[in-house]
């Protein structure tokens, strides 16, 4: 039903410029006689959206190419915000509305790589937006009027809800909703709009509609507004028998891209070492996505066709987002220890059984990285140990079987004795924090005294 309802909404938005239009062709006394030079005069604003879409196309990469390399927070969430609100004001200067020109905006940078560290950035200020304009709905409700002239605004919006609501229900039908789901979006889509207040101002404005009787049609659409909620429990109260599983199967050609992380594994870090796994990935054909901080090498790499996003997983709302919950396995191959001790700190609380296997610098730090919930750290020292004590015995003559055995084993040994075992790794989500901190704080640990830690 919210689906069915967006879309809509969505046509809404596009209709807001031809109602525009209308309201001063009507305000004409000769509007009959030049219905030809008016849709001449309605050109330039398709001219002008036009341009804003390709202009979008070919200017937003290279400049949030720009914005990323400078890696400043401040600086991407400032042209995120200046990119919505210039092309929402470009928008109106067209005739549009400025939640048209905002809804391109968004539709151009969905095709970047850049799209989900903006819908992260840009998150917080949905809900604050959102109160600015109910406050702002509110705070025009002139009582004294809702009082004076109360049975009349009753009645216009009583009607405009009724009407409204038997329009749409018939809609849906007409389009083969089931009654229950077409019921539904009709009380949804009952009340008038935000964009009555523009339409009836300006109607009001031109004279086309009475100032008395518009005033009265405003404070109506305003009572319909606070009348949602009740309406939208109405339809669900109406509907007792709804499934998620039943809207699913309606509306299945209208559902939205899952996780771009939902059954791939996730390869954090695509310098050489990420770059490496998912060339093997890909020899076996398992699905990945690769996510990196570093704009260019984002850059390069998706233009080779390589599914990779630029963003800072050292953010929560990023990995959400991502969404690392429903991915099969998260590699972290960052250089920065604190920044791979984050990330799999973050990654385990989201997804306490997901499967993390975390590039490690030394045996210190794979310990470090084993507590905070590392399926498998590889040490870089050790490994690299391993692999020229593999080469030695293989060139002075011990067969390949037997060394191949003895380095598993012996790298066998090493996990077991980094891993945290019985109480230490019962401790593990209390000690990750804490263990996090000081790490922050010490400097690099000596390397004689291993053994005797372990």
């Amino acid at each position: 039903a919210g689906r069915a309802a967006f879309s809509v909404l969505l046509l809404q938005d596009l209709m807001v410029a031809p109602l525009l239009f209308l309201i001063s062709f009507l305000s004409e006394p000769h509007a009959e006689t030049e219905g030809l030079k008016a849709l001449l005069a309605f050109l330039p604003a398709l001219v002008a959206m036009a341009a804003l879409i390709a202009g979008g196309r070919l200017l937003l990469r290279p400049l949030f190419h720009l914005v990323a390399a400078a890696q400043s927070i401040e600086l991407f969430t400032a042209t995120s915000l200046l990119v919505i609100i210039g092309a929402g004001v470009a928008s109106a200067a067209a005739g549009f509305s400025m939640g048209m020109g905002a809804f391109i905006a968004g539709l151009l940078l969905a095709e970047t790589e850049y799209r989900r560290e903006i819908e992260v950035t840009i998150e917080p200020f949905k809900g604050l937006l959102l109160g600015l304009f109910f406050v702002s709905v509110g705070a025009g409700l002139d009582f004294d009027r809702v009082i004076e002239d109360l049975p009349q605004v009753l009645v216009i919006a009583i009607g405009v809800i009724a009407i409204k609501t038997l329009i749409v229900f018939l809609l849906g039908r007409a389009f083969r909703m089931r009654p229950r789901i077409a019921a539904e979006v009709a009380l949804l889509l009952a009340p008038g709009g935000e964009f009555a207040f523009i339409l009836g101002g300006a109607a009001i404005a031109s004279g086309v509609l009475p100032r008395n009787l518009g005033a009265d049609a405003m404070l109506a659409v305003t009572l319909g507004l606070f009348a949602l909620p009740a309406l939208a429990r109405l339809g669900e109260w109406l509907n007792p028998g709804r499934r998620l599983q039943d809207d699913e199967a309606e509306f299945a050609h209208l559902a939205p891209e899952g996780d771009v992380a939902a059954g791939k594994v996730v390869i954090v870090g695509y310098g050489r070492v990420g770059a490496l796994i998912g060339d093997m990935l890909g020899r076996h054909e398992i699905p990945f996505v690769a996510v990196d901080n570093d704009v260019n090498l984002v850059a390069q790499t998706r233009d080779k066709g390589v599914d990779i996003c630029w963003g800072n997983c050292m953010r929560r709302e990023f990995l959400v987002l991502l969404g690392v919950a429903q991915a099969r396995a998260l590699v972290v191959t960052v250089e920065n220890p604190q920044a791979a001790q984050e990330i799999v700190r973050l990654a385990h609380q989201e997804r306490a059984d997901l499967t993390i296997v975390a590039r490690a610098r030394d045996a210190w730090h794979a310990t470090d990285l084993y507590e905070l919930g590392a399926s498998d750290a590889i040490p870089e020292t050790i490994e690299a140990s391993l692999q020229l004590a593999e080469t030695v015995l293989v060139d002075v003559g011990v067969p390949m079987g037997y060394v191949i055995a003895s380095i598993h084993e012996k790298r066998d040994e090493y996990r077991k004795l980094l891993q945290p075992t019985g109480e230490a790794a019962r401790q593990r989500a209390d000690r990750a924090s804490t263990r996090l901190l000081e790490l922050k704080k010490r400097r690099a640990r000596p390397a004689q005294g291993l053994e005797d830690e372990a």
